[in-house]
């Protein structure tokens, strides 16, 4: 593993107060991020990331290319999958310690399911689309067996694919189910980010290229869906690229004007509703849109990390104010939840996030 471009960052944090045997005092939380650039194998453009069990990672990107590590990212392996060349893998879903599916976008009949049971000795093509109107953006999944797709609207109906069989076979989502597309309406194929699913059968679906920026959001496993406007500016390129959600219903989205890539916009909102209401929060300290983000519960206040074309920011106080991490370009970032994360971006590259902390005792008033 190459360990150039080693950037360790932190930021100071008042936690809580109590008394010592002799003066006030009150502990002082203090958050480290330290970013590590490895070796991924490929000099493909990837674009998205996803965790399996016991230390296995997957990426995916274009020229029909995967990455995985085995060992929680130390080492990685890099291949492509047959019959698949020139396709762009945009995103990525582990699951277990072997398993994986690889979703590729494209007009038509280059818009892919792949799936693998072998550690990616071989894949299974699970489904084609065929209308040459859809072009899908983003996947993810309650279970190995069940998930959803999301992609761009085709004669004004969302285009929403599920499967309860493990891609075996999928099903779009009824027009009557869905509420009726915005002109132009779909997702941004950055990340693989713009659809989060959560507890309970809940999910989440980030749009952009609408006349207004919506959230799309269901109770039922997909069956129904309902949409709530969001207060970023929408149009042509515009609008939201990623969302994440935590088990508390403590929720991000973020995206912008892609390809303004020197533009600063309100381009980041949160809720604190699992999404029935979003508020303007301050963005991200790198200029251009976000393409992807995590949001990590780590220590006493949300993490948040965002990349794009212009570096990697991160957040400690759920967006409240934000440090920019890396200049570098990202198309998309994930992380355990506990210490570890990732980000990958043009011509294979891939850094590892740690997030860690101290506790310290100072003064009370220092």
């Amino acid at each position: 593993m190459r360990r150039a471009s080693l950037a360790v960052f932190t930021l100071l944090m008042a936690t809580a107060c109590g008394p010592s045997a002799d003066d006030a005092t009150e502990t002082e939380w203090t958050p480290t991020l330290t970013l590590t650039l490895q070796e991924s194998g490929t000099d493909a453009l990837l674009q998205a990331i996803s965790f399996g069990d016991g230390g296995v990672i997957w990426a995916s990107g274009h020229q029909a290319t995967w990455v995985r590590s085995v060992d929680r990212g130390e080492t990685w392996t890099a291949g492509t999958v047959e019959g698949a060349e020139g396709l762009q893998f945009r995103d990525v879903q582990a699951f277990g310690g072997f398993g994986a599916y690889l979703m590729s976008s494209g007009n038509g009949d280059l818009s892919r399911i792949y799936r693998t049971d072998d550690r990616g000795q071989s894949w299974t093509l699970q489904y084609t689309a065929y209308d040459p109107g859809a072009f899908i953006d983003c996947m993810d999944f309650w279970s190995e067996d069940r998930g959803l797709v999301y992609g761009d609207a085709v004669d004004g109906v969302p285009f929403i694919l599920s499967t309860e069989d493990g891609g075996a076979t999928w099903g779009r989502v009824p027009a009557e189910r869905l509420p009726v597309a915005l002109q132009g309406e779909g997702g941004f194929a950055a990340s693989g980010t713009c659809l989060v699913t959560g507890d309970d059968g809940r999910a989440w679906i980030a749009t952009g290229n609408g006349e207004r920026a919506r959230v799309l959001s269901t109770l039922d496993y997909g069956v129904t869906w309902t949409a709530t406007d969001v207060p970023v500016p929408g149009g042509t390129s515009a609008g939201l690229t990623t969302v994440q959600m935590n088990r508390e219903s403590h929720g991000i989205a973020m995206g912008g004007i892609i390809g303004q890539d020197s533009v600063r916009t309100d381009n980041m909102v949160t809720t604190l509703d699992g999404g029935a209401t979003w508020q303007l929060a301050a963005a991200p300290s790198i200029d251009g849109p976000v393409y992807g983000a995590a949001l990590v519960d780590f220590g006493p206040e949300s993490h948040i990390l965002a990349v794009g074309p212009r570096g990697l920011s991160w957040s400690t106080d759920f967006a409240e104010t934000w440090v920019t991490v890396d200049t570098l370009s990202y198309w998309a970032v994930a992380h355990t939840g506990a210490e570890d994360g990732w980000a990958v971006g043009p011509g294979g590259r891939i850094a590892h996030l740690a997030i860690g902390g101290r506790a310290s005792e100072v003064p009370s008033g220092s």
